[in-house]
């Protein structure tokens, strides 16, 4: 059973998780960029630490919970990194969405220490909402018995737990979850667009569908200016991995570009390289 954990990223998911940790007795040992971030869980009770390093110094389970591929690799490998100040036989498990990629390129620099440090990814999924509720979903990738040594942690802020399969697996699910979710939000922003066209309001309409077969999460969820900071990286991801897999997915290539347009037009940044 997991005793002292430490979490990397101190956003909108990772700051209501450390929150449910600490209620649940366990130790906390926190990073973060942000200092009001950081101020905050120091409220909470958390041990606020310096360094990705000093983290892994005071932590059995390290989660990470940044934006980016590239965030996720500078968080382990940076002079003060994970990496540097590791225990043995500690638990490494990425919450980010990340490439499967990544997931496997972390395992095989872990082996390499010969320190016995396991690696899971565990991304998140359902929302804010969720992890200020304790109820997010967690799809896991890795070793089953890692997960329930876990399971204390794990629980702390996830109503559910469902394991896909071996590593990388969790990223997965996390992409065709979010391939899903991206398609019927680029649908719904059309569809409503269309009918407001034609003389019917929004708003109107949208009650009426979910009324109807049309029915979907992200049009319970719609509003107009709906926060969607990580949906052209999700779609990049899954074009990624069609293409290395050659398979043709036309709708998702158009769905990446809807998604493309709409961030443009809301001032969005172009998403970080992978490396």
């Amino acid at each position: 059973m997991i005793e002292q954990v430490g979490i990397i990223g101190l956003g909108k998911m990772g700051l209501p998780m450390t929150g449910h940790m600490l209620k649940k007795g366990l130790k906390v040992a926190a990073y973060d960029l942000d200092a009001a971030r950081v101020q905050k869980t120091a409220e909470l009770g958390a041990k606020v630490c310096k360094s990705p390093r000093e983290v892994a110094e005071n932590s059995d389970l390290i989660i990470i919970i940044v934006g980016f591929d590239s965030e996720v690799n500078t968080v382990l490998h940076a002079e003060n990194g994970v990496f540097a100040g590791i225990r043995e036989y500690a638990i490494i498990a990425v919450g980010s969405t990340v490439y499967q990629e990544t997931m496997l390129e972390i395992d095989e620099a872990a082996q390499k220490f010969n320190r016995g440090i396991r690696v899971l990814d565990m991304p998140l999924c359902r929302s804010e909402r969720a992890a200020i509720e304790g109820t997010l979903l967690l799809l896991g990738g890795g070793d089953p018995a890692l997960f329930d040594e876990c399971n204390n942690a794990f629980s702390a802020f996830c109503s559910d737990i469902c394991i896909l399969g071996g590593l990388g697996a969790g990223q997965v699910g996390k992409m065709i979850n979010n391939l899903l979710l991206w398609s019927c939000l680029s649908a719904n922003w059309e569809g409503l667009k269309l009918g407001e066209a034609m003389g019917v309001d929004p708003e109107v309409l949208r009650q009426a569908l979910l009324k109807s077969s049309g029915r979907n999460w992200a049009l319970e969820s719609w509003h107009a200016e709906r926060s969607m900071p990580w949906a052209e990286k999700d779609m990049t991801i899954v074009m990624h991995e069609a293409d290395r897999f050659r398979l043709s997915m036309p709708m998702s290539g158009v769905v990446k570009e809807v998604i493309k347009a709409l961030k443009i037009e809301r001032g969005y940044p172009s998403p970080k390289p992978r490396k």
